[in-house]
Formats: structure tokens, C-alpha cells, sequence
């Protein structure tokens, strides 16, 4: 029930048991790591397309920049609002932090997926899974604990007793309900086509370029997907729960020292789980990528540290894409950020999810998958007209009415 890892089928012994335990520590470790080097990295990047220089002075190429940051802000003076609820104020970074390491701990990190292996690597003369644990449902445990993460927003704004703070997390949590609609019809699509929600399982069917699920599913989930999760982790252009110009620093004004540092931290915390979960999705995880039984293979290298790899190299692309959104785009206004959530993500991700849903019927059926998609597209088109009719009849009733408040 824990896992479905070949390690615990025999019972905790001793062996297993420090295995999962050294799985633990690895995990917490590389998270911690992954942190410090995504801010590095994302300070360096900008600065490289704003013609800047950027962290150079801590360690070789300023990598120990955000160490020295860390400790810096871990001996700062932590003060408390006079009017915070003192308890939720002090637990609120920990409800933002904990879940980004839950979530990390269902990814793949390596493993061998070949020739139908599963993923399945010799450690110390047993079998196990390059990953902390691989439940039966995996990907809804992903998404249950990116819910959880607005918990720790909405408390931090709510316990400072101020009301900057407090807008800052009304915003986070409507913002949050409004993409996991989304991000939850896009992933219903990926488990349509996997036929799995255990992440190892995803990364098993996909074998080929052909069949990762970003071509499996046709492109538009893992787009819908992709920018859904960067609203759901509040980064530009979706971090409306900073405002600067308009709530002074958002949710985490009131906060300092090593507090304000837990929300830093899980923040990118954050992007790094949320890219690792967007390849182990959509791009194969730790596959290497293979078309027409030519596969890329790293020579003198195990397929299980190759696997290790090919995740991290998928990760860094994906880790430079969020780095580049937020050097490149404007932030959206908060009625814009609502309208594309609810009038074109969710339509269009609840839209493609029917018609793959169609189109696997059909086949499952017999049925001719041509006149099926055809019939399927016709309904979801009619639906649309139907959807900007209701949108026009609405924005006519406002404008007659006029302004309520």
C-alpha cells in the first residue's frame, strides 16, 4: 500500500529499510541542493539577457551566492507583528515548504526503463525504484499536495494582521482554485493515454518520441499543463500574490529572517518539483530518447545512472523556460489572469480531454476513428459558439447595468 517498489514486498528488514532511509535523506538533500542552484542559475541567466553580470563573487562563478544568502538571512532579526496570530504566522512557511518535497518525493529520478525493465535497479543486492515511493496513485497525489501549498500562502497573508498581506493570499487562493481546473483536465488526458496514475508507470509507456505523452496526447495538454503550473507555482507573469506595485510585497511582507527564507526556498523548491513533474509527464522522464529502435545511448555509462542523466538534462530545459518567462513577460492583470483561466484554459483542456476520449472509443470500439473525430469536433465547435454567445449576453447584461459596486 506504501509503494509499489519491489524493495518492500519482502517485509522492512534491515537492508530495505536503510535503503528507504538513505532514499530519504538523498531526496531532502538533492531538493536542498536543486534550491540553491536554481536561484544561482535563474540570477545568472537573467542577467545574461538583461547584459548584466550577475552573482560572481561567492564561491567559483558565484555559486555559493545563495549559501552565503541563506546564512545571511538565517541571522537576521525575525520579528512578529503585534497584531499576527503568533502560531499560524510561525507554521505557515512550513505548510508553503513541506508539500514541494512531498510532491519531489513520487518523481523517477533515474532507473532503468529499457527493454520493459520498469525501472527496476540493483541496489546493494536487492531490487528497487530510483524514487522514494511510487504509489498506485501517484499523479493525484501530486496534485493533492500542490493544493495543500496555498494553505501556507493563504496562512501567512491571514496571520499578519495586515492588509496587504491578507489581499495578497485572497489572490493566491482564487488564483490556485482557478488553474487546478486546469492542470487537473490536462492531466487527465496523460492518464487517459498512460492508463496509470503511478509515475513510473507513465514514464514506462513512454518508450519512443512517438509515444511521450506530448505527442501521445497532441500537444495542447502539455501546454495547457505547463502554463497552468506556472500560475499554480506564482511565477511570472501569474505572480499576482507579489504585486509589488500594488500589495508592497504580497503575501510575505510581514515576514523576515529565516521565515521569509522558507518561502524563497519553497518557491523554487517548487519549480524545480514542477519541472521534474512536467518531464516525467509529458517527455519520458528518464527515457532516453528513442525513434525507430535507434536510441540515443550514452556509451560506458549503466542505464540506470544514464537515466539520472537524461532526467536532469530534460530538467535544466524546462528550469530555463520558467527562467526566461519571467526575464521576458509582462505581469498579467488580475481580471486577465482570471478570464484565460476560466474562459480558455478549462474550456480548452475539458475540450481535448472528450476528444482523445473519442478518439480511444472509437478504436476500442471499432469504430471509424476519422468519422468519430470529425462528429467530435462538431459537437466541441458548437459548444464554443454556444460558450461566446453566453459571454457577449453577459457582457451586455453588465454594461446595462452598469457597476454594482
Amino acid at each position: 500500500m506504501l509503494a509499489l517498489d519491489p524493495l518492500l514486498e519482502g517485509g522492512l528488514l534491515w537492508t530495505p529499510l536503510l535503503i528507504v532511509l538513505l532514499k530519504v535523506v538523498v531526496v531532502f538533500v538533492i531538493g536542498l541542493v536543486a534550491t540553491m542552484l536554481m536561484v544561482w542559475f535563474e540570477r545568472k541567466v537573467i542577467a545574461g539577457m538583461q547584459n548584466r553580470i550577475g552573482p560572481n563573487k561567492a564561491g567559483p562563478f558565484g555559486l555559493l551566492q545563495t549559501l552565503a544568502d541563506g546564512i545571511k538571512l538565517f541571522f537576521k532579526e525575525d520579528l512578529i507583528p503585534r497584531r499576527s496570530d503568533r502560531f499560524v504566522f510561525a507554521l505557515a512557511p512550513f505548510l508553503a515548504l513541506v508539500p514541494a518535497f512531498l510532491a519531489f518525493s513520487i518523481i523517477p529520478l533515474g532507473g532503468d526503463f529499457r527493454d520493459g525493465n520498469d525501472g527496476i535497479v540493483t541496489w546493494f543486492g536487492v531490487e528497487t525504484r530510483v524514487q522514494l515511493a511510487d504509489p498506485h496513485i501517484g499523479v493525484l497525489f501530486a496534485l493533492a499536495i500542490s493544493s495543500i501549498a496555498v494553505y501556507g500562502i493563504m496562512l501567512a497573508g491571514w496571520s499578519s494582521g495586515s492588509k496587504y498581506p491578507l489581499l495578497g493570499s485572497v489572490r493566491a487562493s482564487a488564483q490556485m482554485v482557478s488553474y487546478e481546473a486546469a492542470l487537473g483536465l490536462s492531466l487527465a488526458s496523460v492518464i487517459l493515454v498512460s492508463g496509470t496514475l503511478s509515475t513510473s508507470g507513465i514514464v514506462g509507456t513512454q518508450t519512443t518520441l512517438t509515444n511521450w505523452n506530448v505527442a501521445a496526447t497532441g500537444i495542447v495538454p502539455f501546454i495547457i499543463f505547463l502554463i497552468a503550473a506556472t500560475a499554480e507555482l506564482n511565477r511570472p507573469p501569474f505572480d499576482l500574490v507579489e504585486a509589488e506595485q500594488e500589495l508592497v510585497g504580497g503575501f510575505n511582507t510581514e515576514y523576515s529572517s529565516i521565515r521569509f527564507a522558507l518561502f524563497f526556498l519553497a518557491e523554487f523548491m517548487n519549480t524545480v518539483t514542477m519541472s521534474a513533474l512536467v518531464v516525467t509527464l509529458f517527455f519520458g522522464g528518464p527515457q532516453p530518447p528513442s525513434y525507430g529502435g535507434v536510441t540515443l545511448d550514452i556509451p560506458l555509462i549503466p542505464n540506470g545512472l544514464e537515466g539520472t542523466i537524461w532526467l536532469l538534462a530534460k530538467v535544466v530545459v524546462f528550469l530555463y523556460i520558467y527562467v526566461w518567462f519571467r526575464a521576458s513577460l509582462p505581469r498579467l492583470r488580475y481580471d486577465q489572469l482570471m478570464d484565460f483561466g476560466w474562459k480558455v484554459l478549462i474550456p480548452a483542456s475539458l475540450g481535448w480531454f472528450i476528444l482523445l476520449a473519442a478518439q480511444r472509443l472509437a478504436r476500442n470500439e471499432d469504430w471509424n476513428i476519422f468519422a468519430t473525430t470529425a462528429i467530435a469536433v462538431a459537437v466541441l465547435g458548437v459548444c464554443y459558439v454556444l460558450m461566446q454567445a453566453a459571454f457577449a449576453v453577459s457582457n451586455k447584461t453588465r454594461e446595462r447595468e452598469g457597476a454594482q459596486f
